[in-house]
């Protein structure tokens, strides 16, 4: 009897513990880097050990300043084509990246592409018609396919204009890489998804996708449950990335949240750090690290609030068998 309860105190144990430090220990994190010039020293906290995080992207086509010491083979650095230039002939982008990996030395092996070119410009999107796209894609892109990088397709809005715009994309490429006669398509590796909301629809987006664009693997480059308290948030946190980690369809995700949480704009408890720059637990999750206890407003440690979703009831279900025996 005193050995049954022991064991099942044992296990009670063990479930607390996972539920205060949520999944950690993942090699397909990567960081979302958006710089906040008044806060430098954040900036180093997403490569001070230990942390999870193998890869990142800033959006542009040049690595970030605070990592250039780092080797690619440490800390990957994925440039990006955000949009599309004033000239649609404009090859800025590949010159760039081609110079990244003749002259520096650098082994780009992966570019991201088009930031939600279905949105406007005043919600982040970089408002791009298809066929535009698609010229800025022959020119820039194709070239970099000829030297072995691998692409992936453009990362439009988790909204019903996605799927569409892709599709018209594809179709415009398709027409420009065609030639006598022989119809071609612009090909890619990766699917690239954006998504803003609860787990229910996040995986009900990624499914769309699949059914849209079969046999393609997955980046999720931006994801969060925006403006939610932070219960909610730390069980979609908890949730999203334990799902991402068992998919084998995902290759890499990025937790849109490497800022303080007085200049979020997803709300401030979906940010990784509180407003005197400490790791939040999902920041410190997401390192790979056992959570902080600290509160978003400040670096004090408090009492951790929310256990991962579905843990609750079996913890409640393992006390009361300790409580009879």
């Amino acid at each position: 009897m005193l050995q049954c309860t022991a064991a099942l105190a044992a296990v009670l144990a063990a479930m607390v513990t996972a539920a205060v430090a949520g999944p950690l220990a993942s090699s397909k994190r990567g960081l979302v880097f958006t710089p906040n010039e008044t806060t430098p020293a954040d900036d180093t906290i997403w490569v001070t050990k230990p942390t999870d995080l193998t890869w990142y992207y800033n959006y542009q086509g040049s690595p970030a300043s605070p990592f250039s010491n780092i080797p690619q083979s440490q800390f990957e650095f994925v440039p990006m084509l955000w949009g599309a230039p004033s000239s649609l002939d404009d090859t800025t982008f590949l010159t760039t990246v081609k110079s990244l990996v003749k002259d520096k030395g650098i082994n780009i092996t992966h570019v991201l592409t088009f930031n939600e070119p279905d949105g406007t410009y005043a919600n982040g999107g970089s408002n791009i018609q298809p066929s535009a796209a698609a010229q800025v894609w022959v020119n820039n892109i194709v070239p970099l396919q000829t030297m072995g990088i691998r692409v992936g397709l453009p990362a439009c809005t988790g909204g019903s204009t996605g799927i569409p715009w892709l599709q018209s994309f594809l179709s415009q490429c398709s027409k420009l890489v065609s030639t006598g006669g022989r119809t071609q398509n612009c090909t890619y590796d990766f699917l690239t998804i954006h998504w803003y909301g609860n787990f229910e629809g996040l995986a009900s987006h990624m499914g769309e996708y699949s059914a849209a664009f079969p046999n393609k693997t997955m980046w999720i480059t931006e994801y969060n449950v925006d403006n939610q308290d932070l219960a909610t948030t730390q069980t979609f946190y908890n949730t999203s990335a334990d799902y991402f980690d068992r998919l084998d369809i995902v290759e890499r995700y990025s937790y849109f949240g490497a800022f303080r949480s007085d200049v979020s704009n997803v709300g401030p408890n979906g940010a990784m750090l509180s407003s005197d720059g400490s790791l939040t637990d999902i920041g410190a999750w997401y390192l790979g690290r056992q959570a902080t206890g600290v509160k978003r407003t400040q670096g004090s440690l408090g009492f951790r609030s929310v256990i991962p979703q579905g843990t609750t009831a079996a913890l409640t279900a393992v006390l009361a068998i300790v409580l009879l025996l």
